[in-house]
């Protein structure tokens, strides 16, 4: 589950892509694993940590309208 946290915070990989890159082929198990591991979904994880997205960006840009 580290290299998928990596490709989360580093790459716009879709959740596939990453999950099938970190050797899962099962998208609810993967999910699963990975809530249990980190305590959010992919989703919410790269939301919260990605690298790519300027983290903060999102959300100021949000609170501006």
């Amino acid at each position: 589950m580290e290299a998928a946290k990596r490709c989360f915070e580093n790459s716009r990989k879709s959740i596939n892509e990453v999950m099938y890159d970190v050797g899962y082929s099962d998208n609810k198990a993967f999910r699963d694993v990975f809530k249990k591991i980190t305590g959010l979904t992919p989703v919410e994880y790269r939301n919260k940590f990605s690298k790519m997205n300027g983290n903060d960006s999102y959300l100021s840009v949000f609170y501006y309208y």
